[in-house]
This record gives structure tokens, sequence and C-alpha cells, in this order.
């Protein structure tokens, strides 16, 4: 009840947005821009050390991301174009925020670990990876989508924030910095999310080539039959 209380509440907010974006002419492509820009600013706070900042920063991000799409639909501007934009410039908000956390625990502080330096490779590499194999997958095997896996793109987002949000230097507290324990996350459900996605890309490709084999099949079965028909031998009268 709670929980879907803010979900409606949200979605207000989020619809009155669009709604005065849309009317004052805002370009969704300006949103995308902003967005990135945004994004960017997060990844430098996460560098620096500032991590509760640069996960408030990045709920602003997210905000924009889900802003452009729902203003291009409002307004009447949806484009390919436009959607390869949006697509593309979030594969690049997704790098800065994991380079930002991979500098950070590379730098010479307290907190420098570069165990977290490899998850957070890792979880960046197949963050791409996933996105990658869906966009892939669905020129293979359209028009059914690649949609699947433990870990996408609004959930990798929560966890950052998460991670971002808990930090606090010098508490003892079992809920505090918990970044590290995200990156773990991170790292294995991204590269489960992108196992789910070969073993779904193969399957559906493997139905495909039953569909395909099935239809030569059956076309050739009435060919054959002609073919027999004509090379069938007269009976003598």
């Amino acid at each position: 009840m709670f929980g879907e209380s803010i979900g409606r509440g949200a979605k207000r907010i989020i619809d009155r947005l669009v709604g005065w974006l849309a009317s004052g002419g805002v370009h969704p492509n300006v949103l995308t821009f902003i967005g990135v820009a945004v994004n960017v600013c997060s990844g430098l706070l996460f560098g620096f050390g500032h991590f509760f900042w640069a996960g408030i920063v990045l709920i602003v991000a997210n905000l924009f991301d889900m802003l452009d799409g729902n203003v291009a639909r409002r307004s009447g501007r949806v484009t390919r174009f436009g959607a390869f934009l949006d697509s593309s410039l979030d594969r690049l908000s997704d790098m800065v925020v994991f380079v930002g956390i991979m500098f950070f625990y590379a730098t010479n502080t307290p907190q420098r670990s570069m165990l977290n330096v490899f998850l957070a490779g890792t979880g960046l590499m197949f963050s791409i990876m996933v996105s990658y194999t869906a966009a892939r997958a669905e020129s293979l095997i359209a028009p059914t989508k690649c949609d699947v896996g433990f870990l996408r793109r609004p959930e990798r987002i929560v966890l950052l924030i998460i991670g971002g949000l808990s930090s606090v230097p010098g508490s003892t507290s079992f809920f505090a910095n918990r970044m590290p324990a995200v990156l773990w996350v991170l790292a294995i459900g991204n590269l489960w999310t992108f196992v789910q996605r070969m073993i779904h890309t193969w399957s559906e490709l493997e139905k495909l080539e039953k569909v395909k084999a099935a239809i030569v099949t059956t076309e050739a079965q009435p060919n054959a039959g002609r073919r027999e028909a004509k090379t069938e031998p007269k009976l003598a009268h």
C-alpha cells in the first residue's frame, strides 16, 4: 500500500513535468544531453569520493532519463534517431559512473582497494555487454525481445544510488558504506544477465531454425509429388 502510494505520487509529479516541458516546446534531445551532463557530474563526484552527493545527483540524472522519452511521445517528436541517441548516450552515462568509482578506489586513499576496482571494472564490462547482446539479439530474433535477465539498467541504477546514499564515512552501522557490497552484486548480476541473454538468444534462434526447416520441408513435399507424377511410367494399352 505504502509503496503503491509513493509510485502513484511520483507518477503524478513526472506527468506534470512532462506536460510542462512538452507544452513549453523543450526538445527531447536537449533533455537527453542534460541527463548525460548530470551523469558526468555524478561520475566526477564518485571519483573524488563524495559518494552521498553522487547518489543524489544520479537520482536527478535519471529523472531526465525518464523525462526525454515521455516528452518525445507527448509532443509527437518520437524519431528513430532520437531512440538511437538516447540508447547510445545511456551507455556513456553508465560508463562515466563506473569509471568514477574505479578511479576513487584506485587512488591512494584509505579506501583504496584493487578488489573494488576489479569489481567495478567487471560490472562496467558486463553492463555494456548486457545492453549490446540485447540490441544484437533483437536484430536476429525480431519481433521477439531480448529483455530478459536478473539485472537490467533500472536495477543497476538503483543499486548505484543505494551504494552512494549509504556512504557515511566513519559510521559503524551495518547499513552504512554498502558500495563494496553493491559492486559485488553488479559484477555477478551483470555477468549472470549476460549469460541469460546469450542462452535466451540461442534458444530463440534454434526455434526459428526449426520453423524454417519445417517450412522448407512442407514446400518441398508438393514439388516432390509433382516430379514423381511426371516420371511415372505409362501403362501400355
